[in-house]
């Protein structure tokens, strides 16, 4: 048996995919798109050894676009085999790639205004909206905790991560000449201490464990200490009239952040004020987190039971338009826009920027994870002139980085979710962070376990 993996290696983050081979049959475990520069995106192709004719089954672990971003374009090119994963993945999944297959054609068209004047090939899209549609009917839905033959000699089992609604880390059981191996794919692991989304659940024995990264060099500020300068944020905008941006994954953390914004008000820690929630996508995805309530945490039990409502209409304002995007920058704060991109790589997050990033009065929260190069990271680290649109903007808003809110484990989470699989002595291949973070996790992984990590690049394949 072995693995070939196809992404989030070799210092990239993104495009999390590995594919197992064994006599019998060949699973797919994810197939991620690449984010952030031009340089990560252009490797948004057929991942490399991956027939998609000749896939057995695809698991997911969860539905955000560098998990599944490529799934359509295996389905383009003839991919017709089951895909795995639980009921609010496939739900989460079909909204963000309906959206990403959008912007694939948008993207496209665009270009071809351009090269068609220039003589040049023209531009396809990486897949469209009915590769996406086509994905219902090959989804399979599976319940936590219950193992499911995937394939021949092949058996898998989905437990909570805590990174999202529905995500989870996989436990695949290999029967081949009569032995059995397990392999663990951690998926993206959530922070033990964050609201809304129940904790991670561990497994207890692996051979193989295929293990994130994204925080391995450092943990994050703590939730308490979070959510203090958080609320001192909201207060000082309130009073100043402010306007608040939020660039953020419309999956996860906007629905994180609208949780927070009414605990504030519910407690009149904060006089209400607009929340605009300026993204088609997370406006869809309150719909799933709403009809799915049972899967978040008793934090959340018991805001609701004490009357709040995340969705109260008097000043949660969905923006589903683009005139009615258009219209908030006709708005006088103090007022709160979500808007994606979460990296600010693309989405209505830019516009709200390019209008609003040279008034003084302006608050920029970043609460997610941004890749090297996307215009996220250059916020980050307080860049004096940020390009947008091609033009040259000097950034004279506050911009604040709040990590306790990030759905990524930190450093702590990540060793205690190992800590339950170290007896057994995995092999340990480190994926999903960029070299300093894996390098410093391999590093503990040593010290606190004594087990070498694999630090593997793309295409490499790790045999079992």
């Amino acid at each position: 048996m072995e693995i070939k993996v196809l992404g989030a290696a070799g210092g990239e983050v993104t495009g999390s995919s590995y594919l197992i081979k064994t006599d019998k049959a060949t699973v797919l475990v994810d197939a991620g798109m690449f984010q952030g520069g031009k340089e990560s995106e252009a490797k948004n192709k057929l991942p490399e050894g991956a027939t998609p004719s000749k896939i057995d089954a695809l698991l997911l672990t969860h539905g955000h676009l560098d998990h599944t971003g490529r799934v359509p374009l295996l389905i383009k090119y003839g991919y017709n085999s089951p895909i795995y994963s639980t009921e609010e993945t496939l739900k989460l999944a079909q909204i963000i790639l309906q959206d990403s297959a959008r912007l694939q054609v948008a993207d496209a068209m665009r270009k071809n205004r351009k090269q068609w004047k220039e003589g040049q090939p023209i531009a396809e899209p990486l897949y469209n909206t009915e590769h996406v549609e086509y994905m219902k009917e090959l989804g399979r839905a599976v319940e936590y905790n219950t193992p499911i033959e995937v394939a021949e000699g092949i058996t898998a089992k989905w437990i909570e991560a805590g990174h999202m609604l529905g995500s989870g880390s996989i436990e695949v059981t290999v029967t081949e000449n009569d032995k059995t191996k397990t392999i663990v794919f951690s998926g993206d692991l959530g922070p033990l201490t964050l609201p809304l989304l129940k904790p991670f659940d561990h497994f207890n024995h692996a051979d193989l464990v295929f293990l994130e990264s994204t925080y391995g060099d450092r943990d994050h500020k703590s939730f308490e200490d979070t959510m203090v300068e958080f609320e001192n944020i909201i207060v000082e905008a309130q009073k100043s009239g402010a306007k608040i941006l939020v660039p953020t994954f419309a999956i996860g953390r906007a629905q994180q952040i609208i949780y927070h914004l009414a605990e504030l008000f519910h407690l009149g820690k904060v006089p209400p004020f607009p929340i605009y929630l300026d993204s088609p996508m997370a406006i869809k995805a309150l719909t799933i987190y709403r009809d799915h309530q049972d899967l978040l945490d008793e934090e959340f039990q018991e805001l609701k039971r004490r009357g709040a409502f995340p969705l109260n209409a008097e000043y949660f304002i969905p923006c589903t338009s683009l005139e009615e995007s258009k219209k908030i920058n006709e708005v006088q704060g103090p007022c709160l826009i979500l808007a994606g991109a979460g990296m600010c790589n693309g989405g209505r997050i830019m516009h709200h920027l390019y209008h609003n990033i040279e008034n003084p009065n302006t608050h920029v929260l970043i609460v997610g994870y941004q890749s090297y190069a996307s215009l996220g990271r250059k916020l980050v680290e307080k860049q004096a002139v940020i390009r947008i649109f091609g033009e040259e903007k000097r950034l004279r808003a506050h911009v604040h980085t709040l990590s306790g809110f990030s759905a990524h484990a930190g450093q702590t989470d990540l060793l205690n979710w190992f800590s339950y699989l170290a007896p057994s002595k995995p092999k340990v291949v480190l994926t999903h962070g960029e070299d300093m973070q894996r390098e410093t996790l391999a590093s503990l992984i040593k010290k606190n376990h004594e087990i070498d990590s694999i630090l593997p690049e793309i295409g490499d394949i790790i045999e079992l």
